[in-house]
Parts: C-alpha cells; structure tokens; sequence
C-alpha cells in the first residue's frame, strides 16, 4: 500500500516543482539582481535630493518615460522633465522597489532585463498639508558596460493618490449663505 502512494505522491511533487523551475529561469543571476537594487538606491537618492541631473543619469541616451502627461524621449529631454516636476512638487521620503526584488530578463543575452513594482513619496499639498503618494511602475533596463540605465519607465498613481492631490489643488468653492440666514445686525 505505501509503494503505491510513493509514486502518486513523486509525480505530484515533479508536476508542483517543474512550473516553479520555469517560472524562475528568466530572473536575473543574484549578482546582477544586486546590482539593480543598488540602481533603485540610487533614483531614490535623486528623487530625494530633487537631483534632476543625477535623475537623468540612470537613463540611456536615447531612453523613453512615460508619465501620465505623455512620453518624454532622450536624457536631456527627461532631466528638463524632471528639473520642471522637482521645481512645481515638493516631495520627500520616496522609496521605491521591484515587486518580489525580482528583475526578469528579455531574451536571452542577459543585456535586457524588466521590472515592475511601486513607489511612494509624501508631496506637499497647496496648504503645505502632507499628501501620500504611492505609484505603480513598470520600467526595462539595459547594461551598458558594467553598468544598468533605465531605457524605458512608464507609472500611474492609486486612484487614492489621484483623489489626495486633487483635492489639494482644487479651489473649494467659498461658503455660500444659506438662503433662510438673516444678515447680522451690529
């Protein structure tokens, strides 16, 4: 009776174990993985610094992001973005990380990984309020030399975010009278 559960139960841990297997062959090797978490380190120490040259330097020359206002191509062209967004928004505290750490490779040269994950940042609101923000990212990278840049990156903000920053922004209209209130008379 026990031999005729061991292979059952064999062929059931192989069928569990095989998809795991192939789920995993298209991550980055743990050096490179390092290497990229030390990229994140240093956008969130640009981010931090409101560094938009420092920013702009984790990008390929010809690099595209994709902000929700529209496409912004070429590093000088993101550093002008950037310099604009760190000038109009006051934000601290960003960090930044890729979902389960994990960076998955494009074919199969190891020289084109992508990731996704989130971010989040405290801006401050029209009164100087603290405004929580947390965003979705999806960005590719590529090695140059011994190094990784950023030749794509595209993010949206929660729908909370949107709503938190909105409300900030937006003149609330003034209070209006009610039409039963009697003028005071002093």
């Amino acid at each position: 009776m026990k031999k005729c559960l061991v292979v059952p139960l064999v062929g059931l841990a192989v069928s569990f174990a095989l998809p795991t297997y192939a789920q995993q062959k298209d991550l980055a090797d743990p050096q490179t993985t390092q290497k990229l978490l030390a990229f994140t380190k240093a956008d969130e120490e640009a981010e931090n610094n409101h560094d938009a040259a420092a920013k702009a330097a984790l990008f390929t020359r010809d690099a595209v992001i994709l902000p929700p206002e529209g496409p912004i191509i070429g590093r000088q062209a993101i550093q002008k973005y950037y310099k604009n967004a760190f000038q109009s928004w006051h934000s601290t505290n960003y960090i930044t990380k890729a979902d389960g750490n994990a960076f998955h490779l494009i074919g199969t040269a190891g020289n084109e990984l992508w990731a996704t994950g989130e971010s989040s940042e405290t801006g401050q609101g029209n009164d100087g309020e603290p405004i929580p923000v947390k965003l979705h990212w999806l960005c590719i990278f590529v090695r140059e030399g011994d190094d990784w840049k950023m030749r794509a990156c595209a993010w949206n903000m929660t729908p909370e975010s949107v709503i938190l920053i909105y409300k900030s922004f937006t003149q609330q209209p003034a209070a209006t009278p009610s039409p039963t209130a009697s003028p005071s008379t002093q």
